[in-house]
């Protein structure tokens, strides 16, 4: 009978291939308690945030949960788990925000937008969304901290692109879209920094500024008709106040539109009875229509409430030559209302003179003046002071 082998195993092969298996089963075993103590740091930060607890407690609870979410995402079992990159992304984004070093926090906001990738690619079946949108609202939280950094540093471009992404992340903040739009309005981004105001406006921001700006934006784009709008619709929402009221008056004026100005001077007056510009303003479309007894009413007003009001010295000076030349003009010619009319003028444009020794408009005057009056010493005088400069 013949005797068949009996095949042994090699005892030398043994222990090395369980000491492999059991390798593994350690190293797997390993990296999901790392992945428990990222999944602990979360709540244990979130239990600190609720508690109110210091940022340096919080700053070490995230230094844990970093260092075993970058243990985990070398793994190359857990590297591929979705939740592995949220926790990162979420814990990066927190420390970008609350670390006071700038350099450290730049650090961890690079590296929780790059976690945030991985973490969306991974993440075809939305298991990790409460973590992502955490990460997404820290991460723009960051971003409105450059976008305003940026802004304090005018580096304006930079501001508008930090800024803009935020505003659109966040998009019922209206101070926030503000900002972006005064960042577009100083990279002359004219349409931009009006989509921003607008937005800001549209969620419920009534600063008179805000209408002020948006108007300016129209002008300087040529578009008078929205100029005028967006004024009527902040005076509605502000009805007192002055500067919108002023510059309604202004474009309105510029846009020729006088029966309209006048009214709404009219109308602001009865309210507003210490306003010089208006008195001025007022004194001026009078002017313009030859009233000139209410347009010297309305100049002697304004110059009442500042003395030294020059454009309203100038105005009145003129009121008074167009008076006195009326009373020549008239059939029964005035002499003595002219000479009486020429001595106020006189009067009124050296005041306006001695505010504003330059003004050559007004030394022109005043030598018509003294030419009539015969006084070439004056005239003279005016002259050399005209060759100064």
């Amino acid at each position: 009978m013949e005797l068949k082998p009996i095949y042994m195993i090699d005892k030398r092969y043994f222990f090395p291939a369980a000491l492999i298996l059991l390798l593994n089963i350690n190293s797997a075993t390993a990296q999901k308690t790392q992945m428990q103590i990222a999944r602990n740091s979360v709540g244990k930060l979130r239990v600190a945030i609720a508690n109110k607890q210091d940022e340096k407690t919080q700053l070490t609870i995230l230094g844990e949960g970093i260092k075993a979410s970058e243990s985990a995402e070398k793994d190359k079992t857990t590297r591929k788990w979705p939740e592995t990159w949220a926790i990162k992304s979420y814990l990066s984004s927190y420390i970008s925000i609350l670390d006071p070093n700038e350099s450290n926090s730049d650090k961890y906001y690079e590296l929780a937008l790059q976690a945030l990738d991985s973490a969306n690619r991974f993440d075809k079946f939305e298991d990790n969304s409460g973590l992502i949108a955490a990460s997404n609202y820290n991460i723009n939280i960051k971003k409105q901290q450059k976008g305003n950094a940026a802004f304090a540093a005018n580096n304006f471009q930079a501001a508008f692109d930090y800024l803009k992404q935020v505003s659109d992340f966040f998009p019922n903040d209206s101070t926030l879209a503000v900002n972006t739009a005064m960042s577009a309005e100083a990279l002359k981004k004219d349409n931009e920094a009006l989509y921003y105001f607008k937005r800001a406006k549209d969620n419920g921001m009534r600063n008179p500024a805000l209408f002020q700006k948006m108007s300016a934006i129209y002008t300087s784009k040529l578009e008078h008709p929205e100029a005028i709008r967006i004024i009527e619709e902040g005076r509605r929402i502000n009805p007192y106040s002055t500067l919108l009221t002023n510059n309604y008056i202004n474009l309105l004026l510029d846009n020729e539109r006088y029966n309209e100005a006048k009214m709404v001077i009219e109308n602001t007056l009865k309210v507003e009875t210490r306003d010089k510009l208006l008195y001025y303003l007022y004194g001026y479309l009078n002017q313009k229509n030859t009233n000139l007894g209410t347009a010297e009413l309305a100049y002697n007003k304004s110059i009442e409430l500042d003395k030294n009001y020059f454009d309203a010295l100038y105005q009145l000076g003129l009121v008074y030559i167009n008076v006195g030349n009326q009373s020549l003009s008239d059939a029964d010619k005035d002499v003595s209302k002219f000479s009486s009319s020429l001595n106020r003028a006189e009067v009124i444009l050296l005041r306006a003179h001695d505010i504003k020794k330059k003004d050559k408009q007004t030394i022109n005057l005043l030598i018509d003046i003294y030419t009539l009056k015969n006084r070439y010493d004056k005239v003279q005088e005016l002259r050399a002071q005209l060759d100064e400069f």
